[in-house]
């Protein structure tokens, strides 16, 4: 089983940019045959796709949200995947989350399709955003 960690959460300043890791593990797992998504859960609201990268990371797509600020990257000889956010607004406050799945379409739509989970989650890293 692969297993995903986040790090880098923690308060900042509205216009403050942070860089959040997530790192895979898990024997028999290669971090390279999966594709890898970011995502965020704000309090009172449902969990929000922001935007995945396909195995090799040479191509990317992003939430409207996000789009702009956000930037995903990975390197697959560290076997971990990034989420650099910029310009954050306190609305950015929120849980965020990485996601890995072998199908770069099942991390799209799995905040919208009730009927489909990626195959591995992470446990959430809290991003506070100040005014």
């Amino acid at each position: 089983q692969l297993q995903l960690v986040e790090s880098g959460g923690g308060l900042v300043q509205a216009g403050d940019s942070l860089r959040l890791s997530c790192v895979a593990s898990g024997s028999g797992r290669t971090f390279s045959n999966y594709a890898m998504g970011w995502f965020r859960q704000a309090p009172g609201k449902a969990r929000e796709f922001l935007g995945a990268t396909i195995k090799s990371g040479s191509s990317t797509y992003y939430a409207d949200s996000v789009k702009g600020r956000f930037i995903i990257s990975r390197d697959n000889a560290k076997n971990t995947v990034y989420l650099q956010m910029n310009s954050l607004k306190p609305e950015d406050t929120a849980v965020y989350y990485c996601g890995a799945d072998p199908n770069f379409h099942t991390l799209v739509v799995v905040t919208t399709d009730k009927d489909t989970d990626i195959e591995v989650w992470g446990q959430g890293t809290l991003v506070t955003v100040s005014s």
